[in-house]
């Protein structure tokens, strides 16, 4: 066990006196009596290391099942190289940090390139935020919570780790003691923000695949570990006045056969488990990514999430692509996404449009023009091309992609232009144009952001020349005097080069 757990008891005392006094309120009869305690907003994340959540549903899984029916459940997708591998090390660093590899600088689990010190875990960054948080991790896959192979990930500035070291069989084979300990330390100590590692679930996976009935075991077994971790949250003397907000997460997925670390889809395969106040019983979501968790513990805490790329769970969906979700269908040409996979749509969100009158015929029926698609049908359409890269969109996004659209006979050139709606502004001032671009360059191909104003000829205020992959974009826009209106075009023209996706296109 790792400690690094500062006195408090002087200054807890002192505050519970202060508070107590002014907390007092005098009856007619000369009484005083203390007021209703203040209630605490605590927060407990589990991870479960490559753990398919569609095996978790097939499984004897009570305690995961009730808080999905308590709470929210979301399917998310992962990176491939060459941003990260599908392995723990930036797993479990893009969940803690709340940011992608890009950033934290983990791509595989040597921990070369790691940039904890500029963005570090969620539990660090509470404690430089507010050193009166009480923080807690334990793990017994050792460059989580201990100082060797790599780590920690979770930093010697957490008050209390505990990391255990697996036999020779691997880790997760100390799960047992990390459920006791964690629970001893849920139960009777006083953390404000806690997270608890098990590892059993992948040790099956590598060793039996995921569909096989030791993976099932292995779930069961990690969920009876969960329940002895909740039942120790909801033992707490002081329970009733706390504010518990739980997540469950993984890492990575498991192939069919077992292992991960590439591409397939189902290597890439996480998801986010979450109870508390504000998340609806039972709701399902699209639009969450691994690094929300970081960002919803730490505002669960109190603590500013300003730097990540994570959001927390609670943050509206403004997104006027994701309207279309509902118009989703199936495979048309494409061969490698799986039948009933529902994916993409040419119907436009209420407001946007777009214009295919320079557009070539014939090609893939999918990427014919501008579409809207999400990351799992997009990307299995060919992966190893960068496609899997585009992590800061979400949900459904827009994608012009000329390299999918060539692969059936057509004629003329892949030219196709995103048409956004008028946006009301005052003329004379200066707003921002926000989108999330993901963008392969190649000799060839153009990318231009235009924007008319007040109905006037569109101009140019961004073109791509090189390679933009996952980044977000602000342009300032110089509004003439007496428009009230602005419209934006993504016009994107290429043959057979690569693509250009964008999301979350807003106008600050």
């Amino acid at each position: 066990m790792v400690r690094n757990r500062r006195s408090r008891r002087t200054a807890a005392v002192a505050l519970t006196a202060t508070a107590l006094l002014a907390g007092t309120i005098q009856l007619s009869t000369g009484a005083a009596t203390a007021a209703p305690a203040a209630i605490k907003d605590k927060v407990l994340v589990i991870g479960l290391d490559g753990a398919n959540l569609d095996r978790i549903k097939a499984a004897n899984a009570p305690n995961l099942k009730r808080l999905m029916s308590e709470g929210l459940t979301a399917n998310s997708t992962l990176y491939s190289s060459p941003m990260a591998a599908t392995s723990s090390g930036p797993g479990w660093s893009t969940i803690a940090t709340g940011v992608w590899p890009d950033k934290h600088g983990v791509k595989d689990n040597s921990f070369a390139g790691k940039q904890f010190g500029t963005y570090p875990d969620f539990l660090t960054r509470a404690e430089k935020a507010n050193p009166s948080l009480n923080t807690y991790a334990a793990a017994d896959w050792e460059p989580i919570a201990s100082s060797d192979a790599g780590g920690p990930i979770f930093s010697p500035t957490v008050d209390k780790r505990l990391g255990l070291k697996g036999d020779a069989n691997g880790y997760g084979v100390e799960d047992p003691k990390i459920a006791a300990g964690a629970a001893d330390e849920l139960r009777n100590g006083n953390p404000d923000a806690a997270f608890v590692y098990f590892g059993e679930i992948d040790i099956a996976g590598h060793n039996s695949g995921p569909g096989s009935q030791a993976y099932l075991d292995a779930i069961a077994r990690s969920d009876r570990h969960i329940g002895t971790v909740l039942n120790a949250v909801t033992s707490r003397a002081t329970y009733a006045q706390e504010n518990w907000k739980i997540l469950v997460t993984t890492d990575h997925g498991h192939k069919d056969g077992g292992g991960h670390g590439g591409s397939d889809i189902k290597e890439r395969g996480t998801f986010v488990i979450a109870k508390g106040a504000g998340i609806a019983a039972g709701s399902v979501r699209h639009d969450v990514r691994l690094v929300d968790v970081a960002a919803t513990a730490l505002k669960q805490v109190g603590v500013s999430t300003a730097g990540l790329d994570g959001v927390p769970l609670d943050t509206p969906d403004n997104d006027a692509f994701d309207t279309v979700r509902g118009s989703l269908a199936a495979r048309t040409d494409e061969t490698g996404i799986p039948a009933g996979v529902k994916g993409y749509t040419h119907t436009a969100p209420s407001g946007w449009s777009v214009d295919n009158s320079a557009m070539g015929t014939g090609g893939v029926t999918e990427w014919r023009g501008w579409s809207f698609t999400t990351d799992e049908f997009w990307t299995q359409a060919q992966r190893d091309q960068w496609r899997e890269l585009n992590v800061r969109g979400r949900d459904v996004f827009a994608v012009a992609d000329s390299d999918e659209w060539d692969d059936k006979t057509n004629s003329g050139k892949f030219d196709s232009t995103l048409v956004g709606p008028k946006w009301q502004v005052q003329g004379g001032t200066t707003r921002t144009l926000r989108f999330q671009t993901h963008y392969r360059h190649e000799a060839g191909q153009t990318a231009q952001v235009l924007v008319s104003y007040g109905g006037g000829a569109p101009q140019q205020v961004k073109t791509f020349t090189a390679d933009a992959t996952a980044q977000a974009q602000s342009l300032p826009l110089q509004v003439p005097s007496g428009v009230s209106d602005v419209q934006v075009r993504f016009r994107y023209a290429g043959t057979n080069n690569w693509f250009w996706a964008v999301d979350n296109v807003r106008l600050g």
